[in-house]
């Protein structure tokens, strides 16, 4: 869980404006603010493809609750849950975003913690 992840600057001051406004619960706010001192700010297009982040599709398997399962993150006002366009600062956004393929992650979300995996990230137009 050291590896610092890895957000364009954009999605981390979003992320940091988020937690201003403590639009999540504490754990997931003091879990946030330890990922943010750590992460890493890289330009849009040095952002590696395998990386989460807005307008890209991602396909997670949750472990705890056994299913897998395609997001599509989008900036918040492009938000379409029935289209299943999530806002990168939804709860599972902020759970995954800057993590990599293959990365594991132990998540409090509000019901409880969660082991999530990424096992795919695609980019998305449109």
């Amino acid at each position: 869980m050291s590896k610092p992840i890895i957000l364009t600057t954009g999605i981390y001051d979003a992320i940091k404006d988020t937690l201003r406004r403590k639009k999540v619960s504490m754990a997931e706010e003091k879990r946030l603010a330890e990922e943010l001192r750590k992460a890493k700010q890289v330009l849009r297009r040095d952002l590696p493809a395998d990386i989460v982040t807005v307008d890209r599709k991602v396909t997670i398997k949750d472990h705890t609750q056994n299913f897998e399962h395609e997001y599509i993150f989008v900036a918040s006002a492009k938000a379409k849950p029935a289209k299943n366009k999530h806002s990168i600062l939804s709860d599972i956004a902020l759970a995954t975003v800057g993590y990599k393929v293959g990365d594991i992650i132990d998540w409090p979300f509000r019901e409880g913690e969660r082991k999530i995996e990424i096992l795919k990230v695609e980019s998305c137009h449109g």
